[in-house]
């Protein structure tokens, strides 16, 4: 028997109950965006983070049959957008396959020629590093070249059990009492562990 076909043998859940106990992560929304061929692609992400402080290092994850990666691979490089709690039209627009995503969307060239789309929270620059094998979707890990704006004071755009979320209360900074948050990679404080 094959490693794969063991693996599925010893598998106590289905794609559902999988995807269902997934989506109690909550997680931000991004748009993965480039200019290919001329004409700018991209994609909704919900699979995305901070790699690495140094160097500066994002991945995200993107479906293996994803038309729009095909271009930003080619490419190779991209811009990552931060999606703001107002952007839910813009979320939409970029979850959809086809058509013309960038129709209704106003966007700027990021210094790398990557659409940076207006009113985002923030937005990396990023070049290609590695991508990697992850079952049904790649693995992309970005180097950061340039990045902005980070003083925004939006609440982000988050996604829970299948669901938009909004937050009630807006964040504050760490207290002293929250020691524990200083060890998190987004963390404003000095890196210990990560």
């Amino acid at each position: 028997m094959a490693d794969d076909e063991v693996a599925e043998a010893d598998q106590r859940f289905s794609g559902r109950e999988l995807r269902d106990a997934l989506g109690q992560f909550c997680t931000g929304i991004t748009v993965i965006t480039a200019v290919h061929d001329d004409a700018p692609v991209g994609f909704a992400c919900q699979s995305f983070c901070a790699l690495s402080i140094d160097p500066p290092l994002v991945l995200f994850c993107v479906m293996k049959s994803s038309g729009s990666w095909k271009g930003i691979e080619a490419v190779g490089r991209f811009a990552v957008n931060i999606l703001a709690e107002d952007q839910q039209d813009v979320c939409s627009t970029f979850g959809k396959r086809g058509a013309d995503k960038f129709a209704s969307i106003d966007w700027t060239p990021s210094p790398l020629g990557s659409p940076v789309i207006d009113g985002v929270m923030a937005w990396f620059d990023c070049t290609i590093e590695k991508v990697i094998d992850g079952g049904d979707h790649w693995v992309v890990y970005g180097r950061v070249s340039d990045l902005g704006p980070t003083d925004r004071t939006d609440r982000p755009l988050l996604f829970y059990r299948g669901a938009y979320l909004r937050l009630e209360e807006d964040v504050v900074d760490p207290t002293p009492e929250m020691e524990e948050l200083e060890n998190f990679i987004t963390s404003s404080g000095p890196y210990t562990w990560l």
